[in-house]
């Protein structure tokens, strides 16, 4: 399927191969190529070398993220992610961390959004616990970019069960399936 398909049937299955280049048409967005929507929709994948001694900050990082969303669930709203993961693991002697985030957006307003969402709530990202990660991140959006792009290891597949489908439209859905289902036992 191209990214230039006219409709998007959610109903089947569908994957994308993607080019080397990570783009079928090279078209420039603000901060470098624009990648096509998949039937994931979008998202990037970063791997980086920690700096050292800082694998238990990073842990801690992540809970402190479970913790912001239990207690806020809307703390990331603005990203419209539908999923991340985050992993660490050793290569030889150094430790790596990887990031993989599904998104609705495209990569640059994703981008700004994470941006200017850490920056509204004075608080760091996990990233800064990365080797060369930019110290002027918070009002330099482009160095930012230039870190996630040259740290990025591009998928050459992506497959969605229920493809293009953003994450609004799963919580409608499940909203509408449990006032359903709310309904059908009152009735009983």
């Amino acid at each position: 399927m191209s990214e230039t398909a006219p409709h998007y049937d959610w109903t089947k299955p569908a994957a994308m191969a993607i080019p080397k280049e990570g783009f079928f048409k090279e078209e420039q967005g603000r901060y470098g190529p624009i990648f096509p929507k998949t039937p994931a929709c979008y998202g990037f994948t970063i791997i980086a070398k920690i700096k050292p001694g800082r694998e238990e900050t990073i842990r801690d990082y992540g809970k402190k993220l479970e913790e912001t969303v239990a207690n806020l669930p809307d703390a990331l709203a603005v990203l419209k992610l539908h999923y991340l993961r985050w992993v660490l693991f050793d290569i030889g002697v150094d430790t790596y961390f990887m990031y993989q985030g599904i998104f609705d957006t495209d990569f640059d307003k994703y981008t700004e959004d994470a941006v200017a969402l850490f920056s509204k709530y004075g608080i760091n990202t996990v990233f800064e616990n990365l080797e060369g990660f930019p110290e002027d991140w918070k009002t330099n959006p482009a160095a930012f970019v230039k870190f996630v792009r040259e740290h990025e290891c591009p998928s050459f597949l992506e497959y969605g069960e229920y493809p293009y489908v953003s994450s609004d439209e799963i919580k409608k859905a499940l909203k509408l399936k449990a006032a359903f289902s709310n309904m059908l036992d009152q009735m009983q």
